[in-house]
């Protein structure tokens, strides 16, 4: 099609401003979401970073109070320990909101336990069961601790990359190309102008 068969009208140009308009608000709403959310993900990460050392602490101590245990119990003893224990942690897997992502909030109660709640009893067993278990008690919590705060930096990233595609696809193709069709259409309208004009003197000239 020829660059003179394209007729733009006015109106056009008005919607296709509004779209620009609209296309630049939401690019700024995005980036600023992205950048709060990039923030939000790094809290987490720090977070993390210090959970995941703790855990690997008490993974360690655990394994190092079950080989005592062992040593000075019996594996006998220490499985029929274990196997006592009748009442289980009380998770509840909630949700909270953080920047219009939902990440889980893991409630957990009844993870540590007094010796009395432990189902072996206090006769019969040394103190070496009870470090035993208290150790286990720990890792369990930061275990429940560290599984949150993994899922929800999962979750943030999926929603930064997600923003960022956004972001982009506004930035360099819908913008670009909404810019350079106002500017083509301006062109054309002026040109018809133009035309018009042009046409409007050769009929007044004919005229006269």
């Amino acid at each position: 099609m020829a660059l003179k068969d394209v007729k733009p009208t006015r109106s056009e140009l008005i919607a296709i401003k509004k779209r620009i308009k609209l296309s630049q608000n939401g690019y700024k709403i995005l980036k600023m979401k992205r950048d709060g959310l990039i923030m939000e993900f790094f809290k987490i990460l720090e977070q993390a970073r210090d959970t995941r050392g703790a855990l690997l602490e008490k993974h360690m101590r655990a394994q190092e109070m079950m080989a005592i245990a062992n040593t000075v119990e019996g594996a006998v003893a220490v499985k029929a320990a274990a196997f006592s224990v009748t009442k289980t942690p009380d998770i509840t897997l909630k949700s909270k909101n953080i920047m219009g992502v939902v990440v889980p909030d893991i409630e957990a109660d009844s993870v540590r336990k007094g010796i009395a709640e432990r189902g072996y009893g206090v006769l019969g067993t040394t103190p070496v069961i009870d470090e035993t278990t208290k150790a286990f008690e720990e890792l369990v919590e930061a275990i429940i601790e560290s599984a949150e705060l993994e899922t929800t930096m999962k979750r943030l990233l999926d929603e930064i990359e997600g923003t960022k595609r956004r972001v982009n696809a506004l930035e360099f193709k819908v913008i670009p190309e909404l810019t350079e069709a106002r500017d083509f259409i301006k062109m054309r309208l002026d040109e018809m102008e133009r035309e018009e004009l042009f046409r409007l003197k050769r009929v007044k000239a004919r005229s006269s």
